[in-house]
């Protein structure tokens, strides 16, 4: 989920509260440098991928740009398996799902993490996946509908608009609860949110509006542009750039973020944000192993050890987001502070395939009027 970009972005001045999870997105504080991906392949094994079977050679693994895992996990991954990881970036979610789907004949890797419920579709319909069943089988309601025997559930969060409790409490304004809410002349220019086109957040919210007005999604954009909304190109831009609460710069104190973020405005023992549960989606990640892979066992492996409880446990830290196994702890703020919505929106996924070139091109038309 992109929003695991957070974690470099919390170590400067601006969020420092922040550190005190990714949707965000967005990752973490921790004993890690926060500068340095979460890779450990070793200097001087080249470009190839894996070297065959049986816990040797270099297992690739394509990802989004936000990926992060503490590095001794990495290294009891390699320890454990024999297989050295190599991990390469290959920008935000949906640019990896895109390179996925074109590369379906010459796959960039071995497995691929990061694809999540907005993007499955694409991919899987390219063939870009292989069959894959995991040792540990990952529960039932984050498995896909159509192609859940090729892609596992990792982890999972929800896209909700996010309040700057502070700066509402300041202005002596009752924050907005719902969807409807931010088209009133009452939040006027305080709404920041990614682009549908551009962002995987930005895609979720926009799926939000498709559930909760169908048809006439394209009349609620526009009286939600005519209140003065702003599309911006990515979570980053939107959090870091214009929210108040993630920069001292920031003007627009409604955001599209997680329904983790207000774990990582905690000041003195209380959140300074707030999540709107009545306006989230929720998005689940998905790992899998490519067709065609130089080293299918080594993805195998890899796959099962996203699915372990010592990466599980890692990744509300690790990633901002919220583990799929059950019986895993969260970090105490997580309980206190990101409490998860209990109905979040939903739209199938079939219906997210046939239609989203067809929304994100009317979207588009939408936004650029």
């Amino acid at each position: 989920m992109t929003h695991a970009r957070v974690r470099a972005a919390l170590t400067t001045s601006a969020v420092a509260a922040l550190a005190a999870l990714t949707l965000a997105g967005c990752s973490l504080t921790g004993t890690e440098d926060p500068s340095s991906p979460a890779t450990s392949a070793a200097e001087g094994q080249g470009e190839g991928q894996g070297e065959g079977a049986g816990g040797g050679g270099t297992v690739v693994l394509a990802t989004h740009e936000s990926f992060h895992l503490p590095k001794k996990l990495v290294r009891s991954f390699e320890a454990e398996t024999g297989y050295t990881l190599e991990v390469r970036a290959a920008g935000d979610a949906g640019t990896l799902a895109t390179k996925l789907s074109l590369t379906a004949d010459n796959p960039i890797a071995d497995a691929a993490f990061g694809i999540d419920n907005t993007f499955a579709s694409r991919p899987l319909g390219e063939g870009a996946f292989a069959e894959v069943t995991p040792s540990v089988a990952p529960p039932e309601e984050y498995v896909l509908p159509e192609g859940g025997d090729r892609l596992v559930p990792v982890d999972s969060a929800s896209v909700c608009v996010n309040v700057d409790t502070a700066w509402f409490a300041e202005e002596g304004i009752e924050p907005p609860r719902t969807l409807d809410d931010l088209t009133d002349p009452a939040y006027a220019d305080l709404l920041v949110t990614p682009g549908a086109s551009t962002s995987s957040p930005g895609m979720a919210f926009f799926l939000s509006t498709v559930a909760e007005y169908g048809d006439d999604w394209q009349s609620y954009w526009t009286d939600l542009l005519a209140n003065g909304a702003k599309v911006v190109d990515g979570w980053e831009d939107a959090y870091y750039g214009d929210f108040t609460a993630g920069s001292k710069t920031g003007t627009r104190p409604i955001v599209v973020s997680y329904d983790s973020s207000p774990a990582f405005t905690v000041v003195d023992g209380k959140s300074t944000t707030a999540a709107l549960l009545d306006t989230c989606f929720r998005q689940v990640e998905y790992a899998g192993v490519l067709a065609g892979a130089d080293n299918p066992e080594g993805a195998e492996a890899l796959v099962d050890w996203m699915l372990s409880d010592e990466v599980q446990s890692a990744l509300p830290e690790a990633m901002y987001v919220f583990p799929v196994m059950p019986d895993v702890t969260v970090p105490e703020d997580w309980a206190a502070f990101a409490p998860q919505p209990t109905d979040p929106y939903e739209v199938a996924p079939e219906e997210i395939s046939a239609n989203r070139e067809q929304w994100l091109t009317e979207w588009t038309d939408v936004v650029s009027r």
